[in-house]
């Protein structure tokens, strides 16, 4: 089978490493494979193996320039699939097949934990979409309360390389980021954005420092939210225990020298950071929220906390810097279920069943 895969976006997040692990994935399987995607985004920078990217980059979500590029594209090479891996990548890819005589299917994947069809436009574009890869229960379930039909959707979840993260040496992450010898790192893996809910775990930090007072906390990652955070560790006083990293290649290596990870988000698909850290052998304090009580196993491999609870957030951070022992135990069944359960193979072998099942029941037919 052919998949043409579609990502505009420039920065790197987590959706952008699945894409990555898709396109390489199926390759290594014998399958045809081929990506659209930024021409400065890290996306493209990142797909080192020497095969062709091609290059488009909408102007905006509906621009028929680019979608008219993407036609041209799909009129030459005639992929049985069309993977559009981002919300504007689904536009693109809607307008560009209602120019064609016969079209591939066109699959989209979903990953945030926002209702889709907002407006006519937004809704037409969905419209046009005959199957979704949902990567959560969860997000299924908002793909079903949007009215989508259940036979167009399928769960597929997130993977990352977990014998790699489990092998590769720990960054020293105190002289990487000038933390004082003997503190004890937090860590957190997440774009600068409000559903991220970092505001709430600097609030935690302040409770923790008082009973932890070496416990340093490191957010890593940029956006939107960089300028607000920075004055709310200001007003909080917390100079001194919170640090903002800002985005950095070495994360992964980094994360395997924090003590333990703390996500704190308001709204999420999965969590690939979170993934990461389990296979780091970090124990985890998460939010309850979208598919992350599938990922994390609540008093197993860490603990799940109510989002926009601070408190509740500090109680469980306090409780796991104080007892070596229980965030040990909880690091190595984060591993095992890491590797039971989120790795590439995973969720590549499903990718292929959701295309081969989707196909076979006719969900694509126009």
């Amino acid at each position: 089978m052919f998949s043409l895969h579609i990502d505009t976006a420039r920065t790197w997040r987590g959706g952008q490493a699945q894409v990555l692990y898709t396109v390489t994935g199926l390759r290594a399987r014998g399958e045809r494979a081929m990506l659209v995607a930024h021409p400065r985004g890290e996306l493209r920078r990142r797909m080192a193996d020497g095969s062709e990217v091609i290059a488009i980059a909408p102007r905006t979500e509906f621009d028929p320039i680019a979608a008219w590029r993407l036609g041209r594209l799909i009129r030459r090479l005639r992929p049985d699939v069309i993977h559009a891996h981002d919300p504007h990548g689904v536009a693109m890819a809607a307008i560009a097949i209602t120019s064609l005589p016969t079209s591939p299917a066109l699959v989209a994947s979903r990953r945030i934990e926002f209702s889709i069809g907002q407006n006519r436009l937004s809704r037409w574009k969905y419209e046009q979409v005959d199957g979704f890869i949902a990567n959560s229960e969860a997000i299924r379930g908002r793909l079903l309360a949007s009215a989508i039909p259940h036979t167009k959707t399928t769960v597929v979840h997130e993977g990352v390389d977990v014998d790699a993260i489990a092998r590769m040496p720990a960054a020293d992450a105190h002289t990487a980021l000038g933390l004082p010898r003997g503190a004890r790192i937090v860590g957190n893996i997440a774009a600068l954005a409000p559903h991220k809910g970092q505001q709430d775990l600097i609030d935690a930090a302040a409770v923790v420092v008082r009973s932890v007072p070496e416990a340093q906390f490191v957010i890593c990652g940029d956006g939107e939210s960089r300028r607000a955070l920075e004055d709310h560790i200001r007003r909080r006083q917390l100079e001194r225990h919170v640090v903002l990293a800002g985005f950095r290649t070495d994360v992964v290596a980094l994360l395997k020298d924090f003590d333990l990870f703390a996500m704190s988000s308001v709204a999420e698909g999965m969590c690939t950071a979170l993934v990461e850290a389990m296979a780091a052998s970090k124990a985890a304090v998460a939010t309850r929220v979208g598919g992350v009580p599938e990922v994390l196993a609540d008093g197993d491999t860490g603990f799940l906390v109510p989002p926009c609870d601070p408190a509740a957030m500090a109680a469980r951070i306090i409780e796991l810097l104080r007892d070596d022992a229980l965030r040990a135990r909880m690091g190595r069944a984060a591993v095992e279920r890491a590797r039971a359960c989120f790795t590439i193979d995973r969720m590549v072998d499903g990718t292929m069943a959701a295309y081969d099942t989707l196909l076979n029941a006719g969900s694509f037919s126009r």
